[in-house]
């Protein structure tokens, strides 16, 4: 007969580390992938989302004054089959909700978003810097 070892917590097995929960959060946490691009004129932010339509996006400044980008989307799929009279049906959510620091130099009126093709482009325009003009008449005393 040959002796049954019990789970110590001292001693971990393979199979505790592949089936514990810890990881599962991060497994299942999915993320748009986010481009930033940096301009003299604007900072441009790319959200990558397949399928994503614009009713599914919202951006605004939150009271903070940080960006706050969410996408929430429902998809539901249908297929029935009529010969054994089965309904199946699979149910998609995704939410996304993410705030975002903007640099000091950001127009917060200016900020602009757009949705083409899956990406949320949210266009952050800078503050126009006026230049000092260095030529100025000097009066004699």
């Amino acid at each position: 007969m040959l002796p049954v070892m019990l789970k110590n917590s001292w001693f971990p097995t393979v199979f505790d580390d592949f089936l514990s929960n810890d990881f599962m959060p991060r497994a299942n946490a999915t993320a748009p992938a986010v481009n930033v691009k940096e301009d003299a004129d604007a900072y441009t932010m790319e959200v990558a989302a397949p399928g994503l339509k614009k009713e599914f996006c919202r951006v605004n400044i939150n009271d903070e004054g940080n960006l706050s980008v969410a996408i929430e989307q429902k998809v539901e799929n249908k297929e029935e089959d009529k010969k054994h009279h089965y309904l199946r049906r699979e149910f998609s959510y995704t939410n996304y909700r993410q705030n975002y620091t903007l640099p000091t130099d950001v127009d917060r009126e200016g900020i602009s978003a757009k949705v083409e093709d899956g990406i949320l482009t949210v266009v952050l325009p800078k503050i126009k810097k006026e230049e000092k003009k260095l030529t100025r008449t000097i009066e004699i005393g």
